[in-house]
């Protein structure tokens, strides 16, 4: 009988054992490579680049309250690592697991669709670097170790290159193979994935339109054709501190930015209701008057030396409709826009106006555009308001100067992308912008570009002066390849 039981305990002391393996697998760090974390690592990033503040800055959506340097322009050398060893790397670390790995890493959608959607997000990234600083590590980028050092590519090289990748993935897309997991952009619709590599091709060829016009148009008008987004496409934050709306993050404990006097005068004086969502009133300004909300919004003069001697109560802080609006004021949750409906008709109006095919006139695009930014902000109502402000001759499309018309409405329909709005800017010079009056860059010009991080000219000095050497000096007024006015 003893011997019996304890046979018995052994058995089952031993079948035991075989459920302590899971004991030792750690979930929070799988042996196996989980592309969908790595997608969705990736994708957070999209967050800093839509939520940034010094792009609000420099094309005067917002003004500082307190500390101004920023809008005076201080800052001239700006870090680009972090771009390159977070997003990039993930994203490329995808395509490598697909490709040498390709039974393995099917829970995250079929290979096809995950090296496409990681091509297309690559391309994103890119083209928000080299629009900063221009000459960027593009082509010898993501070596790792093999490659300390890498060569800069040319604006062309990059531009060309990113746009026949952007070709080549929507082809790639797959709507019948498994979609991507831990997509929290598009939820793993691979339609939208496609609209969206068709979307970012069209404002990248219109980019790059005044400099290299044949290879824009044939992008823009096959993109066109191919078919682009037909709702926004927003960045889904969360009512939690870990993923919320970071204009929201910033106004929890300070009132840093307010809506610029520029701004707010500009969209007043042709009553625009955007601005109503825009900003909110001013504390001093407000009254109990019907119709007067939009009077009641006053702006922060821009790049001054002496901000905190205006009171905070005499200024209107940003619209709870972008996650900001104070303390206990803002939406966590708020979306961002990544890229809009009402964009891409400013862009499909540009293509046309420079007479090119994209499916219409320029007049007719340029009105859409208009239209579908004041539904996305919730003003349009029945259209009477609408109808009356495109009736207005500072509103009305003129055909004589299409980067007038288009560049002004567009700058105002891009708020708050402030790193899309200054590149908008760059190319069609419209609106007219004063520069900070106090501005602390010695020029005293807005910048046109970003110099390159401190640890270039010394780690990778070689590449640095080639590219600088290329390029133009490491400053912040040297133009970018495609910025030819």
């Amino acid at each position: 009988m003893k011997k019996a039981i304890v046979t018995l305990l052994l058995a089952v002391l031993v079948a035991s054992c075989d459920d302590f393996g899971d004991i030792n697998q750690d979930p929070n760090n799988p042996s196996e490579a989980q592309t969908a974390l790595l997608l969705t690592g990736a994708e957070r990033s999209i967050s800093d680049v839509i939520g940034a503040v010094t792009g609000t800055l420099y094309v005067q959506y917002f003004s500082e309250t307190q500390y101004t340097e920023a809008s005076r322009y201080e800052t001239i050398n700006f870090n680009f690592n972090s771009w390159y060893y977070n997003p990039l790397q993930n994203l490329q670390t995808i395509k490598e697991l697909n490709r040498n790995q390709p039974a393995e890493v099917l829970s995250g959608g079929s290979n096809a669709n995950q090296i496409a959607v990681a091509n297309i997000l690559q391309v994103y990234f890119y083209h928000f670097m080299t629009d900063r600083w221009g000459m960027i590590p593009f082509e010898e980028a993501l070596g790792g170790g093999e490659n300390l050092g890498p060569a800069y590519s040319d604006q062309q090289t990059i531009y060309t290159s990113m746009l026949d990748t952007l070709e080549a993935a929507a082809g790639n897309i797959s709507t019948s193979e498994a979609a991507v997991s831990g997509d929290i952009i598009f939820d793993g619709d691979m339609t939208r994935w496609q609209q969206f590599a068709n979307s970012l091709r069209l404002r990248i060829a219109m980019r790059a339109a005044d400099e290299a016009p044949e290879m824009a148009k044939t992008h823009a008008e096959a993109a066109i054709s191919a078919g682009l987004l037909e709702a926004d496409a927003m960045y889904p934050y969360m009512a939690n501190a870990n993923n919320d709306n970071p204009w929201y993050e910033r106004f929890q404990t300070r009132t840093d930015y307010a809506i610029s006097e520029f701004m707010a005068d500009e969209m007043k004086a042709i009553d625009d209701l955007r601005l109503t969502e825009y900003a909110l009133p001013a504390p001093a300004a407000e009254n109990d008057e019907p119709g007067t909300q939009l009077e009641e919004i006053v702006g922060m003069p821009y790049g001054i030396e002496n901000a905190g001697s205006i009171d905070n109560s005499q200024i209107s802080f940003p619209g709870s409709a972008i996650g900001a609006g104070g303390p206990g004021v803002g939406e966590q949750d708020a979306p961002l826009p990544i890229i809009t409906t009402a964009e891409l008709n400013f862009l499909k109006a540009e293509v046309a106006a420079r007479g090119w095919n994209a499916g219409g006139t320029a007049a007719e695009f340029y009105a859409m555009g208009i239209e579908q930014s004041w539904k996305q902000w919730g003003v349009y109502g029945d259209g009477s308001d609408f109808t009356t402000y495109m009736a207005q001759p500072e509103v009305a499309y003129d055909p004589t100067n299409w980067e007038q018309s288009i560049g002004y409405q567009k700058w105002i329909a891009l708020f708050p992308l402030g790193y899309e709005g200054w590149a908008e800017w760059r190319k069609l010079d419209y609106p007219e912008l004063t520069p900070a009056p106090a501005a602390m860059n010695s020029s005293g010009e807005i910048p046109l570009r970003h110099g390159y991080p401190t640890s270039e000219s010394q780690l990778n000095q070689e590449n640095y002066e080639a590219a600088v050497s290329a390029q133009g000096e490491d400053a912040l007024d040297t133009k970018l390849w495609w910025d030819v006015d």
